[in-house]
């Protein structure tokens, strides 16, 4: 407070992952730095925040704190258009809305699995949040699926979003990667939107997921801008 004014406020938000992450609005950086040392001081390490990397002045604000980079994540434009990617001849593709709730469900379980035993969910964009119990909620309407004549084994995942849609998440079972099911996910729902007229999607990725960096190279995906996700220990 200055002369009965707020000029400054701090928020935590802890995510279901259990990670905390802050939050502070300040007029000035006298105020952002008093703000951040209570913050500091109160609660328990590591905490998080998350940056525009474009944002110098913000980035600058946090590392003054004690914060320092702890991932990247780029924000990708994809044209869309048709793309000749085919899956193995035992997969075939759901479209979107087609895949049934129950083994949708099983799947998305079966991935969360896999990611947490792997990689980390620490990893997935902001908006694929963990599971929060063994109950995972999952909509049709929103995941094209590729599936055997026994289960699902792959997913993509596409909000529509005012602007453009977004790709939200790409995953494949461990047992089925590295045979065209993520290029063949990603084309169907390029191509799908592009038939109606859309012209591009985005995606955001990590730039330590090298798959991931090279399936959307593979589509001509450019970096529109990028987010750092930084850390104090």
């Amino acid at each position: 407070m200055e002369d009965d004014q707020v000029v400054g406020r701090g928020e935590a938000s802890p995510r279901p992952d259990r990670r905390l992450f802050l939050s502070i609005d300040a007029w000035d950086d006298a105020a952002f730095d008093r703000l951040g040392q209570a913050m500091l001081a109160d609660l328990p390490k590591p905490l998080y925040t998350v940056v525009d990397e474009a944002d110098h002045d913000l980035r600058a604000r946090w590392e003054r704190a004690g914060f320092v980079t702890g991932r990247r994540e780029w924000e990708l434009l994809i044209p869309t258009g048709p793309h000749l990617a085919a899956p193995p001849s035992e997969v075939k593709i759901l479209g979107i809305g087609r895949a049934e709730r129950a083994p949708l469900r099983e799947l998305d379980r079966a991935i969360r699995d896999e990611v947490e035993a792997s990689v980390g969910w620490h990893t997935m964009p902001a908006e694929v949040l963990v599971r929060l119990d063994d109950e995972t909620v999952t909509d049709p309407s929103k995941y094209v699926v590729a599936a055997t004549a026994d289960s699902y084994v792959g997913l993509i995942r596409l909000a529509q979003v005012p602007r453009q849609p977004r790709i939200g998440l790409i995953a494949v079972r461990a047992g089925w990667q590295r045979r065209g099911i993520a290029r063949a996910l990603l084309a169907h729902v390029l191509d799908s939107l592009h038939r109606v007229g859309i012209p591009a999607a985005s995606a955001e990725v990590d730039e330590s997921n090298l798959a991931a960096v090279a399936l959307f190279d593979g589509v001509a995906a450019t970096r529109a801008g990028s987010t750092l996700e930084l850390v104090h220990r």
